[in-house]
């Protein structure tokens, strides 16, 4: 029986960190001085607190500060600016087309980013399904919920899926809940929760289980 491969979407499939992960970073500092009314550095700091903290700054400013998550992804996510930042292999869709099974695509982002990132890179029509934090009812990564929410919905056995991940936190609660886990990375270690480690995701079709 083929597994189900549920991917991460950011620095997993696209390279995040060269444009869009820094526009995003700015968009959420500008987002909280405005909101909290805090200079810069105290926005940075308080940012980059809630993402260590929570997996994603938007999940501590909507525990501690009440504020529409809806409106905080919308101001932070402008699509429109962040697709001319998109850095992919091109060879990212005959790579996923390649594995067996399904293929189901769980992120942080709000959906209308997955959506359009997705089919910007020409692989949204590859997926069985697609979310978003707002479909995981706002909570993400590395909180369970997101996990179990998609395995529930997608009526999926987590000893039958295979997790594929850029982030050790998520794939640590992916493992605890029975699921496989592969870590894209450069770092040569191997943390005992991850089954799988390979530099880029090229390596994938050829991986063979330890």
């Amino acid at each position: 029986m083929h597994p189900t491969w549920i991917f991460d979407l950011d620095n997993t499939l696209h390279n995040a960190d060269f444009g869009i992960f820094p526009h995003i970073n700015r968009s959420m500092t500008d987002y909280i001085m405005r909101q909290l009314g805090l200079d810069e550095s105290a926005a940075q700091a308080l940012r980059h607190r809630y993402y260590q903290r929570y997996g994603a700054t938007m999940h501590g400013m909507q525990r501690h500060h009440a504020i529409d998550p809806d409106l905080f992804l919308k101001e932070t996510h402008r699509v429109a600016e962040l697709i001319p930042l998109l850095q992919w292999d091109r060879h990212v869709g005959t790579l996923l087309a390649r594995l067996p099974g399904r293929k189901i695509l769980l992120s942080n982002g709000p959906q209308t980013y997955v959506e359009q990132i997705t089919r910007k890179m020409g692989i949204d029509r590859l997926f069985d399904a697609l979310y978003g934090v707002e479909r995981v009812g706002y909570r993400p990564k590395p909180h369970s919920l997101p996990f179990v929410t998609v395995c529930a919905r997608e009526r999926l056995i987590p000893a039958r899926c295979i997790m594929v991940e850029d982030s050790l936190d998520n794939l640590r609660t992916a493992k605890s809940l029975g699921m496989r886990t592969v870590w894209i990375t450069r770092q040569p270690r191997r943390p005992v929760y991850v089954d799988l480690r390979i530099g880029s995701l090229r390596d994938l079709p050829r991986a063979t289980w330890q």
